[in-house]
């Protein structure tokens, strides 16, 4: 895979596997644009930016935020080849008929709202330009609900629908839109809410990475709404 003279933004580029998703890009030739809530949680991830790589602080719940940060990726590097949606988290909860306000616009948000605003700022140019990538990142608990996880259960499968009729939409003018469904990703919070746990059997944020960078690849030009599982030996 070589994204040379390519770019690509990644939301939530200063978490576990956004740097994971960079590094994999970076080491293919991409050029990046690091999306994350501020600089300074950028500068502790990479450091500081370079001749490929700009940092585009934002609050992807702002949508105004997020064109603004697209705007100026393509002042600095033209068009966005590839779309990332890596940002998203995870919030056990109640039962569904005791869940608030408060808990389902959190994971709404983080999960679905951030993904919305970041495509709806990205495909425009994408579709101007002639093509494009969109992977985003559901899980593999979105298939079903689960007890004491609704709220991010019904998060995540937005993401899958959304992806699907994205796809649907934008197949014809040359956009790949694909999402993956990892289970439980191999991060040191995770380690830490479950020490008894087989860490082997999870998924590496490296691995899933690598499952992201195919699918902004040539090589899966003729994929399209899948919604891949990526789950380890778990």
């Amino acid at each position: 895979m070589d994204f040379q003279d390519k770019t690509v933004l990644i939301t939530g580029a200063g978490g576990n596997l956004g740097r994971a998703v960079a590094h994999a890009f970076a080491e293919r030739g991409a050029r990046l644009v690091l999306a994350d809530i501020d600089r300074p949680r950028l500068q502790q991830a990479y450091g500081g930016e370079g001749d490929a790589r700009l940092f585009a602080p934002a609050n992807l719940l702002d949508a105004a935020q997020v064109a603004a940060a697209v705007n100026q990726a393509r002042q600095r590097f033209g068009s966005i080849d590839m779309l990332c949606n890596i940002a998203g988290g995870f919030r056990m909860g109640p039962r569904v008929h005791e869940t608030a306000d408060a808990d389902w616009d959190f994971l709404l948000g983080l999960n679905a709202k951030s993904m919305l605003n970041a495509v709806r700022a990205v495909v425009p140019g994408m579709l101007e330009s002639g093509g494009g990538k969109v992977v985003s990142v559901a899980a593999n608990a979105a298939l079903k609900g689960v007890a004491g996880m609704g709220a991010y259960c019904a998060s995540k499968d937005v993401v899958i629908r959304l992806t699907e009729s994205m796809s649907a939409e934008l197949r014809d003018s040359g956009i790949n839109v694909n999402c993956v469904l990892p289970s439980i990703i191999d991060t040191p919070e995770n380690r830490a809410a479950m020490p008894e746990a087989d860490f082997s059997r999870w998924v590496a944020p490296q691995a899933l990475a690598d499952v992201i960078c195919f699918l902004c690849s040539d090589g899966a030009r003729a994929i399209h709404g899948a919604a891949l599982p990526v789950v380890g030996r778990s």
